[in-house]
């Protein structure tokens, strides 16, 4: 029994067991001083009275007999009742307090478990919400690892997003979490001694996955590309917004292609019927290596039916794009976030079918060249 209570206290809060001791000696302290004042009784049936009367065993040995007297013991005992109440009370909340972790930890662990091709961001402060926030604007799945309770509790979990309060490296989580289901890790911790520890963690024992590491100092990118870092990206040099292209790397696509702008539509509803992502479209001035660049970021075929629409209706803004296009001789790249490289060669085989495909993942150095040489051909 002695074993049982000791392993129950043990895992209690501490502000249980501190309020508990503390009520417990002072009734306790109320029934000595009671017992030998009021009950007349001495020092070791005082101890022995308060004993029995707060336990509400009462052997009958010791009979108050007056009035004041058994206002006292009936005060003793119901302090007794309430005590027991009380930690009756306080063990069946820390029940239930564990229960529901237990169960929110079950169904985490359970969506984990039934997720594709997610992301890991491990810390979520200021940089790591701005990546969360890139991937969720995709309808990514992301898992999420963060020590602070309060940063955990501000984001709203759903189906495609699941959040862990804890520490990366507790349990060799991370190891776990990052097999092949998982398409890349974010590591973007404050810290640099954290963010090598977890890199460590997971290249030890997941030698294929794809980690994305940042770098408050920028002496340490040395040391996290030693520990097994795929990228590196320091917030003094770029921010959030790069740590989430530098780890959807391996599922960028940069198609370079040649078409006016009345086909843009046809082309964007081929990208998002593969459930890619169009991040921007890079104009190419011929000869010119530096490109103009236009941001777009989006899966959703209505944004391209406003674009359309828009267009319809306002001809001068018609008018500026198809002179843009005619600068470049309709050569642009499109650069194409992914889930895998398979659905890319699905994607890739419908736009053949779609458009004039001059080259993929080209560099901006080659793609001037082409169109150096279409100068010189004309």
């Amino acid at each position: 029994m002695r074993k049982i209570t000791f392993k129950i206290l043990t895992k209690l809060p501490t502000k249980y067991i501190s309020n508990g001791l503390i009520i417990i000696m002072a009734i306790f302290i109320y029934g000595i001083l009671g017992s030998y004042f009021i009950m007349d009784l001495n020092l070791i049936d005082s101890i022995y009275y308060a004993t029995i009367t707060m336990a509400t065993v009462g052997y009958g040995d010791y009979l108050p007999q007056t009035g004041i007297e058994k206002l006292f013991a009936t005060s003793l005992a119901l302090a007794g009742v309430a005590l027991l109440a009380y930690v009756f009370n306080m063990m069946l909340t820390n029940f239930q307090e564990k229960m529901t972790k237990y169960s929110k930890g079950a169904r985490k662990l359970k969506a984990i478990e039934n997720m594709e091709d997610y992301y890991i961001i491990c810390g979520l402060g200021r940089v790591g919400k701005v990546v969360f926030d890139e991937l969720t604007d995709r309808n990514q799945n992301v898992i999420v690892i963060e020590k602070d309770k309060e940063k955990c509790e501000n984001i709203e979990e759903k189906k495609n997003i699941v959040i862990l309060n804890g520490d990366a490296i507790e349990n060799d989580l991370i190891a776990k979490l990052a097999g092949t289901k998982c398409r890349s890790v974010i590591v973007c911790t404050g810290d640099d001694v954290t963010n090598l520890f977890i890199v460590l963690t997971i290249r030890e024992t997941n030698p294929d996955a794809w980690i994305v590491s940042r770098a408050s100092k920028l002496e340490n990118i040395k040391r996290l590309k030693k520990a097994g870092a795929n990228k590196i990206v320091s917030p003094e040099v770029i921010g959030g917004e790069g740590l989430y292209y530098e780890s959807a790397s391996p599922h960028l696509l940069r198609v370079t292609v040649r078409h006016n702008s009345d086909e843009i539509y046809e082309e964007f509803k081929i990208i998002t019927k593969h459930g890619c992502t169009l991040e921007n479209i890079e104009y190419h001035l011929p000869g010119i290596e530096t490109t103009l660049t236009r941001q777009i970021k989006t899966m959703n075929i209505a944004d391209g039916q406003r674009f359309v629409n828009r267009l319809s209706i306002h001809d001068d803004q018609k008018q500026a794009l198809d002179n843009l296009y005619r600068s470049a001789n309709n050569i642009h790249s499109h650069l194409i976030s992914g889930p895998n490289n398979t659905t890319f060669d699905k994607l890739l085989e419908d736009l053949r079918k779609q458009e004039e495909i001059i080259g993929v993942n080209l560099s901006n150095e080659e793609i001037a060249k082409l169109t150096q040489k279409e100068i010189l051909n004309k």
